[in-house]
């Protein structure tokens, strides 16, 4: 329980660099307390990773293990080119005469659905659910509890250090270099784990695919570099439109 609380808590600090969420922290933190921007991040996280865990959890029991991997390896390939390419606010911090708590909290709330991070909840969830296995409450309590606390903990780190970013560092940090970081270690968390999914996946006598990661060390990079070039560019074009 302790190593899923830790590996949930690292991969959503990881994935919330430059990500939407954290974006939204820097801005809510310009315009309210940063005690309420936490506290809102916090309950709108509860609420939003525990139906990822929920939906992770029932995922096990259509699928076996060893595509659970499969999956939960290719996210993090997807995570990696989705950090490098970024997000934007495209006017999601935009209050509706709502409350400083109740603002935060939904727009958090709405951000996050469908974001890398909670599809991240989800399939460290479904991993978690059939590494343990087992019937019954307390066995979905250990499947459940440690990731869903391990990501709302990420979530809670890593959009504290997007408000102090916001209210003090942003002129301090380069912000690319942090999104690099976290690509990388995506990149390299999910070729391991396809190369683990496709040894039990595949016969043993069956080495092709180890051809295609070792050539995927060198194509990953080059692709990230691509997506980075390519959203420059794109907002170069918009910024002169």
């Amino acid at each position: 329980m302790i190593n899923a609380f830790l590996l949930a808590t690292v991969a959503v600090v990881l994935a919330e660099m430059g990500d939407k969420t954290q974006l939204l922290a820097m801005a809510f933190a310009t315009r309210f307390r940063w005690q309420t921007v936490l506290w809102a991040v916090f309950a709108a996280t509860l609420v939003n990773h525990l139906m990822a865990v929920a939906v992770g959890n029932v995922i096990t029991q259509f699928l076996p293990m060893a595509w659970i991997k499969l999956a939960a390896a290719a996210s993090f390939i997807i995570f990696a080119l989705w950090t490098i390419r970024g997000d934007t606010l495209d006017g999601e911090e935009q209050g509706h005469g709502r409350s400083p708590f109740w603002t935060v909290a939904i727009a958090f709330f709405i951000a996050e659905m469908g974001d890398k991070t909670q599809l991240m909840t989800i399939a460290l969830a479904a991993e978690e659910a059939a590494k343990i296995g087992g019937i019954g409450w307390i066995a979905k309590v250990k499947q459940i509890v440690p990731v869903w606390m391990g990501t709302t903990c990420g979530m809670m780190i890593a959009d504290a250090f997007g408000i102090v970013v916001g209210m003090v560092l942003h002129k301090h940090i380069p912000e690319k270099l942090v999104k690099w970081i976290a690509a990388c270690c995506f990149a390299g968390f999910g070729l391991l784990g396809l190369h683990e999914a496709l040894d039990q996946l595949l016969s043993q006598d069956v080495t092709l695919h180890h051809s295609f990661l070792i050539a995927s060390i060198f194509v990953l990079p080059a692709a990230m570099w691509l997506i980075a070039w390519l959203t420059k560019k794109a907002g170069d074009t918009y910024v002169r439109l």
